[in-house]
C-alpha cells in the first residue's frame, strides 16, 4: 500500500503519518505526492489562527473520497515546540478519521502510538484532575474508546492499591539483571538471548562482569543510602545457568546490595520449563525467592515446535507442579495471542489448561512482529490470525480472567502488534508484580545490570528520563563491563546526589 500526501512542508510530520498508517496496513509506504505514485492520496490543510488550530484532510482513492475536519483551541503564545505538538495532534485526528472511514477499521487506541497508555491517566491523577476530566481529555485528545479508557482506569486504581506510595518512590531504585542465555532462540524473540549450549567459556566471562556490576552498584547504593524497591532477573532465561552459578549470583546480591531482606519483591524468570530443575528450585528457596515465571506461551505442542521452544506442554505442566511442591507460591505464566497457526480454538484450549493450574498471575501478550526477529524476517513462513480473530481472542482473555478473579494491573503496547491491541498483566488479589508496575509507569530509576540490560535514570525533580544500555552481545559486554558500570554510576551521581 502506497499512501501519498500533500499540503505539508515540515518533515517532522512524516513519522507520525507513518506510525498511524501502520495501524491500518501492513508495511505501507508513506511519502509526499511528488515522490511516489500512491494507492491513496491525502490532501492536508492545517493552520493556526487567533488561538485555534484547524486541520482538514481529504482522502481520495479512485472514486472514493473521505474528508475530516478538526479544530482545537490553543494558547496564543505557544512556543515553537508547543505549536508543533498542536499541529501534530490536529493532523493525527483528521488523518486517523479518514483512514478509519476508508477502511472501516476503528482504532480503539485512537491516535495513541506510545507503549505506556496508563502513564497518561496517572499524569491526570497526580495533577489532581477529576476522573471525568481525565477520561474526557483521553477521549478528545487521543480518540481512545471508552472501553480502553475503562481498562486504563481499572489498572491505575489497582496499581495505587498495590503500591500506595507509587508517586513518592523517586528516591528509591529498582534493579534489572539481564542474563542473555537461553536453551534456544524463539522465532518471535528480539531480547538478548543466545543459545547457551557450547558457550560455557562465554558464560563464565559474562558472570565475572555481572558480579562486578552488582558489587559496584551495591557499593554506590550503600554509600549514598539509596534503597531498592524491587529486583528482577530477566534475559534470556536466568535459569539457563547452572544451579551453582545461580547460588553464587544470589549470594553476591545479598552481600553487595543494601538490605535485600527489605526489598519488596525479587523475581526470577524461569520462563523456559526446560531450564527448571529441583536443584535450581532449591537455590531459589535458599535465597527466599518465590516469585518466578514459567511460561507456556501456548498449550499446543505443534505451536511450540513451530516457534522454536524446545519443551513440550507436558513438561510445562510437570515443572509447574514441581515448583509448587517445592514451595513456589507466586508463579506467573505467559500466554501469547496470535501465534502462528493458532486461532480462537487453540487459545481457548490454552485458557482451559491454565485453569487447571491457576498461577498467581497471567500475562497475556499479543504477538508483535518485532523488526529483528526470525518471524518478521520470514513472515511468509508464519501465518497468523486476522484482526477480527485476534480481537476475539483478546475478548476471551478478558472474560476468562474476570470469571477467575484475576484483575488487570499493568499493560503496555508495542509497534507492529497484531490488531493494534495490547499486552495485559492480570493477577489474583495481592499477587501483582511490583516490578512490572515500576517499569511501565516510569516513576523511579531502573538500573540495568548485565548483558543487554537497559537503564532508565529518572530525574526525581523533573521526571526527565536518561537512557543507557549495556551491549547485547556477550563478547562486547565482557570486554567493556567496567566502562559501562562507571558511566552508569556517574549518571546516578548527577541525578540522585
Amino acid at each position: 500500500m502506497n499512501i501519498t500526501f500533500s499540503g505539508l512542508h515540515d518533515e517532522r510530520f512524516n513519522r507520525p503519518l507513518q506510525l498511524i498508517a501502520n495501524l491500518f496496513f501492513e508495511d505501507p509506504a508513506v511519502a509526499p505526492f511528488e515522490q511516489v505514485k500512491g494507492d491513496l492520496h491525502i490532501e492536508f490543510d492545517i493552520e493556526k489562527d487567533q488561538g485555534f488550530v484547524r486541520a482538514e484532510a481529504a482522502l481520495e482513492s479512485g472514486e472514493q473520497k473521505q474528508t475530516s475536519q478538526f479544530e482545537k483551541k490553543v494558547p496564543v503564545d505557544q512556543t515553537d515546540k508547543e505549536q508543533f505538538r498542536s499541529f501534530k495532534n490536529a493532523l493525527s485526528h483528521v488523518y486517523l478519521n479518514v483512514l478509519q472511514d476508508h477502511t472501516g477499521i476503528v482504532q480503539p487506541w485512537g491516535i495513541l502510538t506510545g507503549i505506556r497508555p496508563t502513564k497518561l491517566f496517572h499524569k491526570g491523577v497526580r495533577e489532581g484532575l477529576p476522573r471525568e476530566e481525565i477520561r474526557r481529555k483521553l477521549k478528545e485528545d487521543y480518540l481512545i474508546t471508552d472501553e480502553k479508557i475503562d481498562l486504563m482506569e481499572r489498572i491505575v486504581d489497582r496499581q495505587l492499591s498495590v503500591v500506595p506510595d507509587l508517586y513518592s518512590l523517586q528516591k528509591e531504585v529498582s534493579i534489572y539483571i539481564g542474563i542473555p542465555f537461553c536453551p534456544t532462540k524463539c522465532a518471535y524473540c528480539t531480547f538478548p538471548a543466545y543459545a547457551i549450549l557450547g558457550k560455557q567459556g562465554r558464560v563464565d566471562s559474562f558472570l565475572t562482569g555481572l558480579h562486578y556490576e552488582i558489587q559496584e552498584t551495591g557499593r554506590w547504593l550503600k554509600e549514598n543510602d539509596v534503597k531498592i524497591t524491587t529486583v528482577y532477573y530477566g534475559g534470556g532465561t536466568p535459569t539457563s545457568i547452572t544451579a551453582e552459578q545461580m547460588d553464587l549470583l544470589y549470594e553476591e546480591m545479598y552481600r553487595s546490595f543494601p538490605d535485600v531482606d527489605k526489598v519488596r519483591e525479587v523475581t526470577v524468570e524461569a520462563g523456559r520449563p526446560d531450564t527448571i530443575s529441583p536443584e535450581k528450585l532449591e537455590v531459589l528457596n535458599k535465597w527466599n525467592i518465590d516469585r518466578i515465571s514459567i511460561n507456556p506461551q501456548s498449550y499446543t505442542n505443534e505451536t511450540l515446535k513451530a516457534i522454536g521452544r524446545h519443551h513440550s506442554v507436558e513438561e510445562t505442566i510437570e515443572k509447574f507442579h514441581l515448583a509448587r511442591e517445592m514451595g513456589m507460591r507466586n508463579i506467573n505464566m505467559d500466554l501469547i495471542i496470535g501465534l502462528p497457526g493458532e486461532g480462537v480454538e487453540e487459545f481457548s484450549h490454552s485458557l482451559n489448561e491454565t485453569e487447571k493450574l491457576m498461577p498467581e498471575s497471567l500475562t497475556v501478550h499479543t504477538l508483535s512482529f518485532k523488526r529483528a526477529s526470525e518471524m518478521t524476517r520470514n513472515k511468509e513462513k508464519y501465518k497468523v490470525a486476522d484482526r477480527q480473530e485476534i480481537e476475539r481472542m483478546m475478548a476471551l482473555a478478558d472474560k476468562w480472567t474476570e470469571e477467575h478473579d484475576y484483575a488487570p494491573y499493568y499493560l503496555y503496547r508495542q509497534k507492529n502488534i497484531l490488531g493494534n491491541l495490547e499486552n495485559v498483566g492480570y493477577a489474583l488479589p495481592e499477587q501483582d508484580s511490583i516490578y512490572n508496575i515500576m517499569i511501565m509507569e516510569e516513576m523511579q530509576t531502573i538500573i540495568g545490570i548485565g548483558c543487554g540490560a537497559a537503564s532508565k535514570f529518572i530525574d526525581p525533580e523533573t521526571g526527565k528520563i536518561t537512557h543507557f544500555a549495556n551491549p547485547k552481545e556477550p563478547k562486547a559486554y565482557n570486554e567493556g563491563f567496567k566502562n559501562y558500570t562507571d558511566k552508569k554510576l556517574q549518571i546516578l551521581d548527577e541525578l540522585l546526589n
